[in-house]
C-alpha cells in the first residue's frame, strides 16, 4: 500500500510557528538584498534622477567604456588588488598561527582572557581604530613618535608618507581582524577527536608533530572556506578602513574600487558610472570565488558550493 503525498498545506499546517519564524528574515533578504538588485540597470543607462530607473535612456555598454578608459581605473585597479592580496598574504596565516599557540595552552583562565582580547578589536568602528592610530603614530603628537623623541630617536611617518602608510594599513588590519579568524579556527580544532591525538603520542610525535600531522590537516576544509571567502574579497577591499586611515599626505594607495565607487556615486552624483564600477567590482570576487571553489574540489577539498 503506497502513501499518498502530503501537500504543502499539511506542512504548512504542521509547522507553522516555524514558517512564521522564518518569515521576517525572508521579507527582509527579498527587500534589502534581492530588491536593490533592479538598480543595477542604471550601469547601462545614462541615469537621471528626475527621469527615474525606467525613463532613463539606454546606453549599453557605454558607461563601461567610460569607466575603464578613465585615468583613474589602473590606479583604482592596481591599489586594491595590492592592499588586499598584502591583507591575504600577511593576515590570513595569522588567525591560523594563533589558534595553535591558543591550543597548546592549558591555563583555562589564561586561554581565555587571551582570546576575549584578540577578538575585541572585531566589535571596533574603523573611525574608532582611526583614531587611535593618529593618536598613536602622528608625527608630532603621537605616542609612538614622543616616545621615540624622548629617546632621541628621530620621529617616523607611520601615516603621513606613502610606503610606511602602506605598511601600517596592513598591519593595523591584522589587529583588527586576526581576532575573528582565531575563534573561527579553535572552534574547528575543538571538534577534532582525542584519540587521533593519542595515537599520535603513542606513535612518539611530539607536539610541534602532532600540529602539523594532525591538527592542521583535521582543520584543511576550514582553511580552504576561509581562503575562497577571502578570495572573494579581493576585489573589493574595506572603504571605511581606507577613509578612516586616509590623509592627504599619502595618497599613493588610497584610491581603490570602493573608494573611486564612493566619490563617482555620493560626491559627484555620477549613479550610473559608479554602479558599474561596483557591478564590474562584484561579477570579479563572483568569478573568483566560483574558481577558487572549482580547484579546491578538484585538489578534494571542501568547498563553498
Amino acid at each position: 500500500m503506497t502513501l499518498k503525498p502530503k501537500g504543502i498545506g499539511f506542512y504548512l499546517r504542521r509547522d507553522w510557528e516555524l514558517y512564521a519564524l522564518v518569515f521576517l528574515p525572508m521579507v527582509f533578504v527579498l527587500l534589502f538584498k534581492f530588491g536593490p538588485m533592479f538598480g543595477l540597470i542604471i550601469a547601462f543607462k545614462d541615469y537621471r534622477i528626475a527621469r527615474g530607473f525606467l525613463g532613463s535612456s539606454w546606453v549599453g555598454f557605454r558607461v563601461f567604456q567610460e569607466v575603464f578608459s578613465h585615468r583613474l581605473f589602473i590606479p583604482a585597479l592596481r591599489n586594491t588588488l595590492l592592499l588586499n592580496f598584502l591583507d591575504l598574504l600577511m593576515g590570513f596565516p595569522m588567525p591560523i598561527i594563533l589558534a595553535l599557540l591558543l591550543n597548546e595552552v592549558t591555563t583555562k583562565w589564561f586561554k581565555k582572557v587571551t582570546q576575549t582580547l584578540l577578538y575585541l578589536p572585531h566589535f571596533l568602528s574603523w573611525v574608532i581604530i582611526g583614531g587611535i592610530a593618529y593618536q598613536l603614530f602622528s608625527v608630532n603628537t603621537g605616542m609612538i613618535n614622543n616616545l621615540l623623541g624622548s629617546l632621541g630617536a628621530q620621529r617616523f611617518p607611520f601615516l603621513t608618507s606613502d610606503v610606511p602608510w602602506l605598511v601600517s594599513y596592513v598591519l593595523i588590519g591584522m589587529w583588527q581582524s586576526m581576532g575573528w579568524g582565531t575563534i573561527i579556527y579553535l572552534a574547528s580544532i575543538s571538534g577534532i577527536n582525542p584519540e587521533l591525538y593519542e595515537a599520535a603520542t603513542v606513535d612518539g610525535a611530539g607536539r610541534l608533530r602532532q600540529c602539523f600531522s594532525v591538527t592542521i590537516p583535521c582543520i584543511r576544509s576550514t582553511i580552504v572556506i576561509l581562503l575562497i571567502m577571502n578570495l572573494g574579497r579581493i576585489m573589493g577591499g574595506s572603504f571605511e578602513r581606507i577613509y578612516a586611515l586616509a590623509n592627504v599626505a599619502a595618497t599613493e594607495f588610497t584610491t581603490t574600487i570602493p573608494v573611486l565607487v564612493y566619490r563617482w556615486g555620493i560626491q559627484s552624483m555620477n549613479f550610473s558610472r559608479a554602479t558599474a564600477l561596483g557591478l564590474f567590482q562584484s561579477v570579479i570576487g563572483l568569478a573568483m570565488v566560483l574558481a577558487s571553489n572549482f580547484v579546491a574540489k578538484k585538489l578534494g577539498e571542501e568547498g563553498l558550493l
